[in-house]
């Protein structure tokens, strides 16, 4: 079984997407390699996106060793604080492949959501990667609302 370090040398996140889930029309999108540790990235999203019902995200991830059961855990923090938490399993990743991955992340119901310019810039996404139990990486996303 590769180590975490192992995994990570092997490891890079090619793009990422966001779309409303509802029309398919892609929000927003990156080709910089967001899983990163021991860097603060920044995302430019636009705020419209908080108006939709549900968010599907679509990664492209490439990974040298293999992986029995990959899976991320997100949270967001807001001034420090997590205010949300989601989990997603990926499952077996076959070494040497690149892998396209797609999740549904449902909004928070409209009486709880914070306006744009409360959350722009004090809302950091933290995605911790791992591999069963074996804590591969930590990731850190700052969030603008544009």
């Amino acid at each position: 079984m590769p180590s975490a370090e192992e995994i990570l040398d092997g490891f890079k996140l090619n793009w990422m997407n966001l779309r409303d889930a509802d029309s398919g029309k892609v929000m927003w999108q990156s080709s910089d390699d967001l899983s990163t540790p021991g860097v603060e990235h920044e995302a430019r999203v636009p705020k419209k996106i908080l108006k939709c019902r549900a968010v599907s995200r679509e990664i492209n991830f490439s990974s040298k060793e293999q992986m029995e059961q990959f899976r991320l855990e997100q949270r967001v923090l807001f001034k420090g604080k997590c205010i949300e938490e989601w989990f997603f399993e990926f499952g077996f990743v076959i070494p040497s492949s690149t892998n396209t991955w797609q999740s549904i992340i449902e909004a928070a119901p409209e009486s709880q959501m914070m306006p744009a310019n409360v959350l722009n810039g004090n809302v950091i996404i933290e995605t911790r990667f791992y591999d069963g139990d074996l804590l591969v990486s930590t990731s850190k996303v700052r969030v603008f609302y544009v």
